[in-house]
C-alpha cells in the first residue's frame, strides 16, 4: 500500500528515479526525499511552542518557586470551603510564650491585599509565632540557601527582633534574627541555609518581646531559582520547559485569561509590581492565584528560554461555564477595556519612557519584548455580546498595533456549530489567525494527520492552540507524533501549534493529560513531553517534497455503531424510563425510549452500538452541569464529544428520545427534533508517518517516521538533489511498550549519505538529523 504520497508527481532532476523502482525489497517502506534547493514549501517558523496555564498549581507551588503557601493571609472560604486568612499556617507558642494569633485588615500594608496577621504577645517565653508547612511541606537541601522575607509593624511593646526558623523531622535546620519592627511596615530580610535535607520542613516565624506584632507577605524562595532570578521560578520545572525549544509560550491559560465572572477576569495591570500590590484572586481552577508569577515574569521568562510571547487576553467576555452562563463587560466600560489591552502592548514593546514602558523598566527591564502575537478570547461561545466587543478589540489593535498578529478563537471543539460560527466570524473580519483546540482519543489523532491538507490557504491561518490525546502512554505521544507530522507538513497554514496542559502537581490535579508531572522534588517527564521536544529539536522552515512506498496497511478502525445494545446511566440524578423499542434492519436500526428526570444536577446518558466495548456512542442529555446536549463516541476508552448543542432538561417532564442509525449516520431526535446529526469517521488510522523538512538557519536535512506497527521495519532512504548529504545522521528514537506511561529516547550515530538503510522500531518515533556540512555527493 502507498502511504503518504505527498509529492507524486514532483519533477525528478535529472537521472532520479521515483520512488518504489530501485531494485531493494518490495516489503520494507522507502521514503524518497526531493532535497534541491530550489523545492520545498515554506512553513512557519515558530510551529511548536509551549502553553502554560495556572492549572493542576502550575504556578504557586509549582513553577513559581515560592515555598509559603498563602503568603499574604488572603486565602477564603470563597475559594475553598475549608480555607480561611490562617490556612496553611498554625499558631505557635513555644517555651513557655503566651500570646494569641489572629488576622485583621485594619490600615494594611497595601489596599490590593488587606488582610494580615497580629500576633499579641502576653508572656514571651521562646516566642510566639506562626508556623507555615509550605505547598505539601517545604523541601530543603543540605547547604542549599534560602531568602527569606517579610513586612512587619510592631504597634504595641518594646521593640524587639524576630526570630525565623527552618525545621522538620529532625530538629531545626537554620535560625536567623531578622529585624526590629518599628510603627510603621517595613520589609526585613535574611538568608537561611540548611544543615539537613528534608522534603517536608516548616518555617517558623517568633516575636520574641511582649507586645503586638504585624506581619504580611512573609516569602520563602530557593536562592537557586532558574538563571538565578530573585524571587523567580524553580529551577528544575524551568528547565524541563526550556528543554522543549518552544518558539512560543502562552499564558496565562486557557479558561483562567476569562475567568469565572467578570469579577474572576485575568487582569494583566493586576500582576506587575511590587507583590504586595498585585491582586490575588480565586483561582477557576478551585484553589489560589497570588500573581507571583505576573505579566512581567512571564515575558522574562519567555526571553531566558528564547521562546516568543503569546499572552491571551479576555474578549470582553467571561467563561461560558460561568454559572448563570457568559456575561459581558459592560459597553460603558469597554472604552477602559481597550485600552488595557492596547497598554499591554505598549508594556511589553513601548520605549522605556512611554507611560507602561517606563513601568517595565522599573522592573529592570529597559528594553521592549518583543510582543508579535495576541491571543483574544478562549473557547468563547460565538454569541451576540463576544462578536460585539471581540470585533472593538480587533479593530482598535488593528488601528493601533497592525504590527501585532491577533488570535481569535473558534470555540472548545474541532467541529460541530459553534466551531463553523467561529471560523464564519473569523473570515468576516479578515482575522490573521484562529485559535483551534482538541482533547480527543489517540485514535481521533491518527485519522486526522490530513486534517488541515484541505485547509484554504488563503483565509487565517491556524493556531493549535491546545490540544492532546486522552491518556498519557506511549500510543498517546505516537499518536501526538504522526499528528504533529501532519501539522509540519501543513505548516503554510499551521502557524503556531502548543501541547496543554503543561504541568500538573502529583496529588492536586484537575486535569489530565498533562505534559510534565511533578511534587516538591522530582519531576517525571511523560512519552508525549519527549514527542513534543523531538518535533521542536527536529523543527525546520522548509517542508520537503517526499514519497513514501512499501508502508505497513493501515487498518479500519472497530465499528462503535455495530453489535452490543442499549445501555443507560446518570450522574447524581434521577430518572424514570419507559417504553425502550429497538428497530432493527439488516444494518440499520433505531432506538426509542421516553425519559424523565425527578432529581439531580444533571440529566440522562443512553449508550448505543457496542456498549460492551470500548468503542461505542453516547447521547447525553443535559450534561455540563445541566447546560447541554452532547452526542459523544466511546474511542480506546475514552469519551470525546462530537456534537454539543445548549439545552437543559426540564424535572418532572417527560421527553420523546429517538436515535436512528442508518450505515454510518447517526441521528438524534428530542421530542421530533433533530438535535444532531454526525457521520461515523471510518478512515483507517495512520501506522506508518513521515516528514521531511530543511532548517534554513543550518542547511540541515531532518526525517521524522512514526510507525506503530508491532514489528520493526528498515526504511531505504534516498536524498535526491541535495550537494551535500551527511555521511552519518544523529537518530533519536522514542520507543517501548505501547502501554507503558514510562519511555526515554535514545540517541545513536548511524550511517547516511544520500541512500541508508535506517531501522525502525515497533511502536517508534525516530528523528534523523543530516548535518549540512557533511561529504559532498
Amino acid at each position: 500500500m502507498t502511504n503518504a504520497a505527498e509529492s507524486g508527481d514532483t519533477p525528478r532532476p535529472p537521472g532520479h528515479a521515483r520512488a518504489g523502482d530501485s531494485t531493494h525489497p518490495a516489503d520494507r517502506p522507502t521514503i524518497r526525499v526531493d532535497a534541491r534547493p530550489e523545492v520545498g514549501r515554506s512553513i512557519s517558523p515558530d510551529l511548536f511552542g509551549a502553553f502554560f496555564e495556572d492549572l493542576n498549581y502550575a504556578a504557586d507551588g509549582g513553577l513559581y518557586a515560592e515555598l509559603v503557601q498563602n503568603r499574604s493571609f488572603e486565602y477564603s472560604p470563597e475559594e475553598a470551603a475549608d480555607w480561611h486568612a490562617l490556612t496553611a499556617w498554625k499558631p505557635v507558642e513555644l517555651g513557655g510564650g503566651r500570646g494569641s494569633v489572629g488576622v485583621v485588615t485594619t490600615d494594611p500594608l497595601h489596599p490590593a491585599n488587606p488582610h494580615y496577621a497580629v500576633l499579641d504577645v502576653t508572656v514571651t517565653g521562646e516566642g510566639v509565632g506562626l508556623m507555615n508547612h509550605g505547598f505539601d511541606g517545604i523541601p530543603v537541601q543540605a547547604g542549599a540557601s534560602y531568602v527569606l522575607s517579610l513586612h512587619a509593624r510592631r504597634t504595641k511593646g518594646p521593640t524587639s527582633p524576630l526570630t525565623v526558623r527552618l525545621e522538620g523531622s529532625r530538629g531545626t535546620y537554620a535560625e536567623a534574627s531578622i529585624g526590629e519592627p518599628t510603627g510603621t511596615w517595613t520589609r526585613h530580610e535574611t538568608t537561611l541555609t540548611s544543615s539537613g535535607t528534608d522534603p517536608e520542613a516548616r518555617l517558623v516565624i517568633l516575636a520574641t518581646g511582649p507586645g503586638t506584632v504585624h506581619l504580611d507577605l512573609i516569602s520563602l524562595f530557593p536562592e537557586a531559582t532558574f538563571r538565578g532570578r530573585r524571587g523567580g521560578l524553580r529551577a528544575d520545572l524551568a528547565q524541563a520547559v526550556a528543554d522543549l525549544k518552544p518558539k512560543f509560550l502562552r499564558f496565562p491559560g486557557g479558561c483562567v485569561a476569562h475567568g469565572v465572572g467578570l469579577g474572576n477576569i485575568y487582569r494583566w495591570k493586576d500582576t506587575i509590581g511590587p507583590l504586595e500590590g498585585r491582586r490575588q484572586q480565586r483561582n477557576l481552577w478551585g484553589y489560589h492565584q497570588s500573581a507571583g508569577l505576573g505579566y512581567f515574569e512571564y515575558f522574562q521568562f519567555c526571553e531566558d528560554i528564547g521562546a516568543k510571547p503569546l499572552p491571551v487576553v479576555a474578549a470582553g467576555v467571561c467563561c461560558q461555564n460561568t454559572p448563570g452562563g457568559p456575561r459581558g463587560i459592560p459597553m460603558d466600560e469597554m472604552d477602559s477595556y481597550l485600552q488595557e489591552v492596547l497598554d499591554l502592548v505598549e508594556y511589553a514593546n513601548g520605549p522605556a519612557d512611554s507611560p507602561w514602558g517606563a513601568r517595565r523598566a522599573e522592573a529592570g527591564h529597559p528594553e521592549p519584548f518583543g510582543l508579535e502575537y495576541l491571543g483574544v478570547g478562549n473557547e468563547d461561545a460565538i454569541n451576540p455580546e463576544f462578536r460585539e466587543r471581540f470585533e472593538m478589540i480587533h479593530r482598535a489593535l488593528r488601528e493601533r498595533h497592525p504590527e501585532i498578529t491577533v488570535v481569535g478563537t473558534v470555540g472548545p471543539n474541532p467541529t460541530g456549530e459553534e466551531f463553523e460560527r467561529g471560523w464564519e466570524f473569523a473570515r468576516k473580519l479578515g482575522l490573521a489567525m484562529v485559535d483551534e483546540h482538541m482533547y480527543l482519543s489517540p485514535r481521533w489523532f491518527l485519522q486526522n494527520t490530513r486534517r488541515y491538507d484541505s485547509y484554504d490557504r488563503s483565509g487565517p491561518k491556524v493556531y493549535v492552540g491546545e490540544w492532546a490525546s486522552r491518556g498519557s502512554t506511549l500510543r498517546n505521544a505516537l499518536a501526538e507524533a504522526a499528528f504533529m507530522n501532519g501539522l509540519e507538513r501543513n505548516g503554510d497554514v499551521v502557524a503556531l501549534a502548543s501541547y496543554a496542559p503543561l504541568l500538573a502537581k502529583s496529588g492536586h490535579t484537575q486535569w489530565t493529560p498533562d505534559l510534565i508531572h511533578f511534587d516538591n522534588t522530582a519531576v517525571r517527564l511523560t512519552p508525549s513531553y519527549h514527542a513534543q521536544r523531538m518535533h521542536s529539536t527536529h523543527q525546520g522552515d522548509v517542508w520537503l517534497p517526499h514519497t513514501v512506498t512499501g508502508a505497513p496497511a493501515a487498518a479500519p478502525p472497530p465499528d462503535p455503531l455495530r453489535g452490543g445494545g442499549v445501555a443507560f446511566t446518570t450522574t447524581d440524578t434521577q430518572v424514570d424510563y419507559r417504553g425502550l423499542r429497538v428497530t432493527s434492519g439488516r444494518a440499520d436500526y433505531t432506538v426509542e425510549v421516553q425519559a424523565r428526570k425527578n432529581a439531580g444536577a444533571e440529566g440522562f446518558v443512553i449508550g448505543f452500538g457496542a456498549v460492551d466495548t470500548p468503542d461505542h456512542y453516547l447521547w447525553s442529555l443535559g450534561g455540563w452541569h445541566n447546560r447541554s446536549l452532547t452526542l459523544q463516541r466511546r474511542c480506546d476508552g475514552f469519551v470525546e464529544d462530537l456534537d454539543r448543542v445548549p439545552g437543559p432538561i426540564v424535572t418532572g417532564r417527560w421527553y420523546d428520545i429517538r436515535i436512528e442509525v442508518v450505515g454510518s449516520i447517526v441521528r438524534c431526535f428530542l421530542d421530533n427534533g433533530l438535535v444532531h446529526m454526525v457521520e461515523d469517521d471510518r478512515t483507517p488510522p495512520e501506522t506508518f508517518s513521515v516528514s521531511c523538512v530543511r532548517d534554513s538557519a543550518t542547511g540541515d536535512l531532518l526525517v521524522k517516521i512514526v510507525n506503530l506497527a508491532p514489528e520493526e521495519l528498515v526504511a531505504d532512504i534516498r536524498i535526491d538533489g541535495a550537494d551535500r548529504v551527511a555521511a552519518r545522521a544523529t537518530r533519536t528514537v522514542l520507543a517501548g511498550d505501547p502501554v507503558s506511561s514510562l519511555a526515554d529516547p535514545h540517541i545513536s550515530v548511524i550511517e547516511a549519505g544520500k541512500a541508508f538503510e535506517c531501522a525502525v522500531s515497533p511502536h517508534s518515533f525516530t528523528a534523523l538529523r543530516l548535518r549540512a556540512d557533511g561529504e559532498p555527493v
